[in-house]
C-alpha cells in the first residue's frame, strides 16, 4: 500500500498543476480606479487680450560718419561709448597727397592771376594805340577777349584751389553733433574709399522705442495704437508702463525675418540707448468668449483639446478646441465648446476616453479639539 500511495502522489500533482495554472491566467484585470477631478461649467464672458514684443531703445537719428575723400587712416580718437561734441576730430586719414594737391592748385592760381595782370596791361596799351590810330578796332577787340580769357582762367583755377583745400579739410573726420559712440567700423593702418563708414554716432535727442511684428498683426497695431493708451512700454527690470506714441512702420518685411519694423516715440521717458523694453499692446474688449484654466487644456495626437464630462454616465471624453488667445492663466477658446458643458480642469493628464470619474469634493475643515489636559500649577517651595 504505501508503495502505491508514492505512486499515486506525483500523478495527482502533475494532473492538477496545469489545471490551477490555468484558473490564475484567466483572472480578470483590476478595473481602473474611480478617479476624483474638478469640473467648471462653461459659460460666455467677456475677454481682453494683450500683445508683448520684444524691443530696444535707439535714438531717432543715428549717423555714420565716413570720410569725403580715400586713403590710409592714420588714426581713431575715439571708442564704443565715447560721449562726443560737435565739431570734434573723429578720427584722421594720410592727407600728405592732398596737401600736394592744395600746394599744386594754389600754384595753378598763381600763375593764371599773372596772365589775367598781363593781359590786363597789354589792353591798356592798346586802348592808348587805338585812339592814337595805330591799331584797328578789331586788334583791340582781339585783346580784350585775350582779357576776359585770362579772367576766366584765373576764377577757374581759384575754384581749383578751394576744392583741393576743402578736400585736404576733409582728412579729418568732425562730428555734426553732439552725442555717443554706438559703432566702430575701421581700425588705424586701414584703406578707405571714400564713403566707408568709420564710426556710428547716436546723436543726443528724441529717443524711439524699436520692435519688430509678423505681418498678420501690422494693421492690428496701426488700429489699435490709435486709441490713446493702447500701445505701452514696460522697461526691463520695472513693472510700470508708460505710453507710447506710434511713429513710423516699415513699408517693406525683413527680408530675412519677414517681419515689420516699427518705431514709436518714447517721449520724454528717461532711458538709456541700447536698453531692453516690452511694448504690451492692449486690444480691445470680447465678449461672448468662452476662458477655461490652463490647467484644462491638453495635447493629443498633435490636437488641442479638454476632457467633457457626462453628467448622467459619470465619464469622460476629449472634445478638440480651438485656441484663441491668452489672458493670464486663462486660455481663450475660440472654438469646440458651447456654454453649459462641463469641462475637467484638473487631473486631465491622467484620464481616458470613457473613463468613469467622480466631482471632487473638498473635504470640510475640521476644528482640533481643546485639550483638556490641565496644566499643574506651580508648586511653591518649600520654607526652609
Amino acid at each position: 500500500m504505501p508503495h502505491l500511495l508514492r505512486l499515486v502522489s506525483p500523478l495527482l500533482l502533475a494532473t492538477l498543476l496545469p489545471a490551477l495554472l490555468t484558473g490564475c491566467s484567466k483572472q480578470a484585470a483590476a478595473p481602473e480606479p474611480e478617479r476624483a477631478v474638478r469640473t467648471q461649467l462653461v459659460s460666455a464672458g467677456a475677454a481682453t487680450a494683450s500683445h508683448e514684443y520684444a524691443a530696444e531703445v535707439k535714438a531717432r537719428v543715428e549717423s555714420r560718419l565716413s570720410f569725403r575723400v580715400g586713403g590710409k587712416l592714420a588714426s581713431r580718437a575715439v571708442n564704443l561709448g565715447d560721449t562726443v561734441k560737435p565739431g570734434q576730430v573723429l578720427a584722421r586719414i594720410d592727407a600728405q597727397d592732398l596737401k600736394l594737391a592744395e600746394a599744386a592748385a594754389s600754384a595753378a592760381v598763381a600763375a593764371a592771376r599773372t596772365n589775367r595782370d598781363q593781359a590786363g596791361q597789354d589792353y591798356k596799351r592798346f586802348v592808348d594805340l587805338q585812339r592814337q590810330g595805330f591799331i584797328s578796332a578789331a586788334e583791340l577787340e582781339r585783346r580784350d577777349s585775350a582779357f576776359k580769357a585770362a579772367q576766366a582762367q584765373l576764377e577757374q583755377a581759384k575754384a581749383q584751389a578751394d576744392v583741393q583745400g576743402n578736400q585736404f579739410a576733409y582728412a579729418q573726420l568732425l562730428a555734426d553733433g553732439a552725442g555717443v559712440v554706438t559703432g566702430v567700423s575701421a581700425e588705424p593702418g586701414q584703406v578707405l574709399a571714400a564713403g566707408t563708414p568709420v564710426v556710428t554716432v547716436a546723436l543726443d535727442g528724441p529717443r524711439d522705442v524699436v520692435f519688430s511684428v509678423p505681418e498678420d498683426q501690422v494693421a492690428r497695431v496701426k488700429a489699435a495704437a490709435a486709441v490713446p493708451g493702447a500701445l505701452k512700454v514696460r522697461l526691463w527690470g520695472s513693472d510700470k508702463t508708460s505710453p507710447l506714441t506710434l511713429r513710423e512702420v516699415a513699408a517693406a518685411a525683413d527680408p530675412v525675418t519677414r517681419t515689420f519694423l516699427i518705431k514709436a516715440d518714447a517721449g520724454k521717458l528717461d532711458v538709456g540707448l541700447g536698453q531692453s523694453a516690452t511694448v504690451v499692446l492692449d486690444l480691445p474688449q470680447v465678449s461672448g468668449v468662452i476662458k477655461l484654466p490652463l490647467t484644462a487644456v491638453l495635447q493629443q495626437g498633435g490636437k488641442t483639446s479638454v476632457w467633457v464630462l457626462d453628467g448622467a454616465s459619470m465619464t469622460v471624453n476629449a472634445a478638440p478646441v480651438q485656441i484663441g488667445g491668452a489672458e493670464g492663466n486663462d486660455v481663450v477658446i475660440a472654438g469646440g465648446l458651447k456654454a453649459g458643458q462641463e469641462v475637467v480642469v484638473a487631473g486631465v493628464h491622467v484620464l481616458n476616453p470613457g473613463q468613469k470619474v467622480k466631482r471632487y469634493v473638498p473635504p470640510r475643515a475640521t476644528t482640533a479639539p481643546a485639550s483638556t489636559t490641565a496644566v499643574p500649577a506651580a508648586v511653591p517651595a518649600a520654607s526652609r
